[in-house]
């Protein structure tokens, strides 16, 4: 599962009283370019319209965030008090600290920019989560 979606679903079994107030977390240091799958989608239309057959591109923000910047993101939108601890169990001996993508290539070849707001992207999990559990 990843990271971002099982916060926001920890946090929305809070909220409804479902679980205890702990949110288990893995490293949080870790930074990762996160964006929104709607804008993914745009993006993958594009590279048919716009894009050369047989070229790899690359798609992503360009924006490293930590794990925990998100979570407190996450954290911000919610008012429930909650306690954060590390799961040893979640943590990778062999993650890659920093994941970023440069789409240099795929923006000068379509024009695509990520239209939606990485605080939008996080609200609308949190909501996708809030109805679903």
């Amino acid at each position: 599962v990843f990271v971002t979606s099982s916060l926001a679903k920890q946090i929305a079994e809070i909220e409804k009283g479902l679980k205890d107030a702990v949110l288990y977390t893995g490293d949080l240091s870790s930074k990762r370019d996160w964006s929104d799958v709607r804008d993914f989608v745009k993006a993958y239309w594009l590279v048919v319209e716009k894009g050369t057959p047989g070229e790899v591109y690359n798609i992503g923000s360009g924006v490293a965030r930590e794990v925990r910047e998100m979570l407190d993101m996450l954290l911000g939108m919610t008012d429930a008090s909650i306690e954060v601890k590390l799961d040893p169990a979640r943590l990778r001996p062999s993650d890659a600290k920093v994941l970023v993508c440069d789409a240099t290539k795929f923006r000068k070849s379509t024009g695509w920019q990520p239209q939606i707001p990485f605080e939008k992207t996080l609200k609308d999990l949190l909501d996708y989560w809030r109805e679903r559990v």
